[in-house]
């Protein structure tokens, strides 16, 4: 006699329902970590981002004088937009404002004491994020506590797009380096 040696049609499908598990279960591993890769880069560039603005104007802030130009009445600082902005005249004479623009970015203005306009509401962050809250907080201004003029930013940011997005919530004061000038 002859043995055959084939396979049934019920051992096909056992075999064919576990290798779709297998297969299933391989791709959703797969497809967690991409998604985990591209919101880890998201992430990182919103750092980098968020970073780099504080940067920037903290850099401007320790280094803003008196107004003596007309740009803010006599002070160092001034709130604009409500809180949601600022003002103040740099080391080179110019005025500057820091403002939440009306896109959701971080915008930066900028101009001469004659009125000669530098940059004209310029983005300092990327169109893939939007600024969720900033806020700016002046004291030690002329509000009589004998303290060095400092100011608090407090900026939240997140990605733009749909599902879950990285979101940065970010605080620092930075004190001017010299009040007198």
């Amino acid at each position: 006699m002859l043995k055959n040696k084939s396979f049934t049609l019920i051992e096909m499908v056992v075999v064919m329902a576990i290798f779709t598990l297998i297969l299933g279960a391989t791709l959703g591993i797969f497809v967690s970590a991409i998604r985990a890769q591209r919101y880890n880069l998201v992430s990182h560039q919103l750092l980098n981002q968020t970073s780099y603005a504080m940067e920037y104007i903290s850099r401007f802030l320790r280094m803003a004088k008196k107004d003596d130009i007309g740009c803010i009445d006599g002070s160092n600082y001034q709130e604009t937009r409500t809180g949601k902005g600022i003002k103040f005249v740099n080391y080179n004479g110019e005025c500057l404002e820091f403002f939440w623009g009306l896109n959701n970015q971080l915008k930066v203005n900028g101009r001469k004491e004659d009125g000669t306009v530098i940059f004209d509401a310029v983005d300092l962050t990327s169109d893939d994020f939007e600024i969720i809250s900033l806020n700016f907080h002046i004291s030690g201004d002329e509000s009589g506590d004998d303290l060095q003029p400092r100011v608090t930013m407090y900026l939240d940011i997140k990605g733009k797009g749909s599902g879950n997005q990285p979101e940065v919530k970010i605080q620092t004061t930075v004190s001017q380096r010299n009040p007198d000038i």
